[in-house]
């Protein structure tokens, strides 16, 4: 299908796919065989009417871990770093609970989620340039949850850690690196890293709707903590800066001008796998940073969520083809399925998974007894209980850093979708969520709770 179809398609159908997602904006792009096209439309921010163009900014959210990703590589590229460095060879500082963890992390452990140690952390450290500092610095009571390199554990926290990497080594901020060593020489111009940065550009506004009556209204605040800057906290772009981004990779590492922005060996390795996914995830593996949705069909990328915002960032390299989109509230999993879906189908053939659902009927293997109890981090208690009437419930209680941003309480029926797995029995933000439950105690209970991350359990309690 060429572009110019391609276009037309998102002028005509992208309305009517946002009021049926309830999306207040949306900004849709498609990069292939080094040309681009992309639209957007509807209103940024409900309170104020502005209305998106193709140069309005939102949000990226973890897609910023790709870009942080590159800043690592190129010090790789430039023989500062060696991805098997002990992360203490270069942050003399840092500290986990673990002292032997402390000691064996490697920079290509946090690039590839597992480091191991408890990862959702968020704490702000205000608006300064040492922010990024200030969090690793206060990282030393994280938790061991299983050892360096043993599993995949989604970690955010290990992001920040290798954001303060590139600002020791590069003698600047993150934020500072990013625009000089990546914005800069791939010719990006509405990008921003702060809301200071951001002001100057048309915004969205990200919008929720924790009431009961559903209506979306936008979310309390605009960015989260400077010192999650590397994590996902800000980055915001237009559309097409995003498949800047992607072009620089398809390309082996060259700008459009033919800057050398990573090595080619660079842009390789961060699609290579290093570990695989648990059962309970959509997608197959982790590279260096990039999520690996599909090995079989080449289909790459990441997510990202912030406070009402949602970002969907997918390349298929082998067609030489890459799509963005960038929303601001509603059900966001519905719209990805109907835009990145539709448009990775006709313009490479491959499809996106189907997101899960709950099975006709339960598996004959499955044992709730095994899996009852609560499994912690410092964000979030999850409990899985099972009611007189013999239904399951998990219960998400926010930890206090997740609730003092307005994180509330959640319970959901969910039921049995394999020997170890259960899944909501409705649809969460338009998709259902499946949680994962692995090793066996002397007493043959679970020990851990999986969904992109991994929970321990704190009690044998149903």
């Amino acid at each position: 299908m060429p572009l110019s179809t391609t276009y037309a398609w998102l002028r005509d159908e992208l309305p009517a796919l946002m009021e049926r997602r309830r999306a207040p904006a949306a900004a849709v792009g498609v990069l292939l065989d080094g040309e681009v096209v992309d639209h957007a439309c509807g209103i940024l921010n409900l309170d104020t009417g502005v209305e998106a163009t193709t140069d309005s900014l939102f949000q990226i959210g973890s897609i910023t871990k790709l870009w942080t990703t590159d800043l690592v590589m190129q010090l790789v590229d430039e023989g500062t770093i060696a991805l098997d460095d002990e992360v203490v060879r270069h942050l003399p500082g840092f500290r986990v609970a673990d002292e032997e963890a402390t000691r064996t992390i490697t920079v290509r452990h946090l690039l590839s989620h597992t480091a191991g140690f408890e990862g959702d952390i968020f704490t702000d450290h205000g608006p300064g340039d040492d922010a990024v500092e200030r969090f690793v610095d206060s990282m030393g009571d994280l938790p061991q949850i299983f050892g360096p390199g043993e599993r995949f554990s989604y970690s955010n926290a290990g992001f920040a850690v290798l954001g303060r990497l590139v600002e020791v080594l590069r003698g600047t901020t993150w934020d500072r690196a990013l625009h000089e060593h990546l914005a800069a020489p791939m010719g990006l111009t509405h990008l921003a890293t702060t809301p200071y940065d951001a002001i100057r550009f048309r915004a969205a506004m990200g919008h929720i709707d924790p009431a009961p009556d559903h209506v979306l209204r936008p979310g309390p605040s605009w960015g989260m903590a400077r010192a999650s800057g590397p994590v996902g906290a800000m980055l915001s772009m237009r559309v097409r800066d995003l498949l800047g981004f992607a072009a620089m990779h398809l390309a082996g590492g060259t700008a459009r001008d033919g800057t050398r922005v990573l090595s080619a060996a660079s842009c390789a390795d961060v699609l290579t796998s290093q570990v695989d996914h648990p059962a309970s995830m959509r997608s197959e593996a982790r590279g260096l940073g990039w999520s690996l949705d599909d090995t079989r069909q080449g289909i790459v990328g990441h997510d990202g969520q912030t406070i009402g915002q949602s970002a969907f960032f997918r390349m298929v390299p082998e067609h030489g083809l890459a799509v963005a989109l960038l929303t601001n509230g509603g059900d966001t999993c519905g719209l990805y399925h109907d835009v990145v879906g539709h448009l990775l189908h006709d313009l490479a053939g491959v499809r996106i998974a189907p997101d899960p659902v709950p099975p006709e009927q339960p598996p004959a293997d499955f044992d709730a007894d095994r899996l009852l109890g609560t499994y912690r981090a410092r964000i979030v208690d999850w409990t899985l209980r099972r009611n007189p009437d013999g239904r399951l419930w998990v219960e998400e209680i926010p930890g206090p850093e997740a609730a003092a941003v307005g994180d509330q309480p959640q319970s959901y029926e969910v039921l049995p979708y394999a020997a170890d797995q259960v899944v909501t029995a409705d649809a969460l933000h338009g998709a259902h969520h499946v949680f994962g439950f692995t090793g066996s105690d002397p007493g043959g209970r679970a020990t851990h709770l999986t969904t992109s991350r991994v929970f321990p359990r704190v009690n044998l309690e149903a």
